[in-house]
């Protein structure tokens, strides 16, 4: 199966082609730019190097979330079209998970870690477990303060993985001292950690598929907060 992956979730972007086991072109860029004007053109330099036709794809694998607003919005939507017009199957995968998977061959807990702003944090847990990876606590939206407690109920070792562990650092080595890994890219974005995931997962309807943001943007928030009709009047307000 020949699979396109995109991940826009954060600050970098990543693509891949990504078939049988093997990367057939990868394409890295972990400058915090525009991706609405960088992801397309990125997809046609990757495909046109590496002699693939769109016609040859059979499925497009995305970042679903949590990550940056605007960036999930490009991927998904990116990857909804290509779908949708090339008639193929669509797969999201935890942008979160997306990093734990570059920790292939370590045994322990694995938490990724997002910076959302004023000490919070998406997060989750993972673990290889048989060669698969698994969630051992689901993806969520959480203070740092109180994440950190909750981690130190796990029986084993553990390694934070992401860019955004670094503006983190203090808080965790203060708690897990021996938990930052200082392997090469591990705190990168992979398209093809993302390819590999989603080569094993089912795929979803395009028309309905929507970003997993694990929490409102701050301006629903607020409206919600003003008002007692549920979120669904919010967005037929809007």
């Amino acid at each position: 199966m020949k699979v396109l992956a995109i991940d826009t979730s954060n600050q970098g972007l990543a693509v891949a082609i990504y078939e049988n086991n093997q990367v057939i072109g990868h394409y890295l860029g972990t400058a915090n730019r525009n991706h609405s004007l960088v992801l397309m053109p990125a997809i046609d330099f990757l495909m046109k190097e590496n002699n693939v036709q769109p016609t040859d794809l059979e499925r497009i694998v995305v970042a679903e979330g949590p990550g940056s607003y605007t960036g999930l919005r490009i991927g998904v939507t990116t990857a909804k079209t290509l779908a949708w017009t090339l008639g193929i199957e669509l797969v999201g995968v935890s942008s979160l998970a997306a990093i734990a998977a570059n920790s292939v061959g370590y045994s322990g807990f694995i938490v990724p870690i997002f910076n959302a702003r004023r000490q919070n944090v998406y997060t989750g847990v993972y673990q290889w477990q048989e060669g698969e990876l698994v969630s051992i606590v689901a993806d969520q939206h959480i203070s740092l303060e109180h994440w950190l407690v909750e981690l130190q109920q796990l029986a084993g070792d553990v390694r934070f993985v992401g860019e955004d562990v670094a503006v983190f650092k203090e808080e965790i080595l203060a708690v897990f001292p021996a938990s930052l890994s200082q392997e090469p890219l591990i705190n990168h974005v992979s398209a093809v950690s993302l390819a590999c995931l989603g080569v094993e997962k089912t795929p979803v309807e395009a028309e309905t598929f929507v970003p997993k943001y694990l929490k409102l943007v701050e301006a629903e928030e607020n409206w919600l907060a003003n008002h007692d009709e549920q979120r669904e009047s919010y967005v037929e307000k809007i």
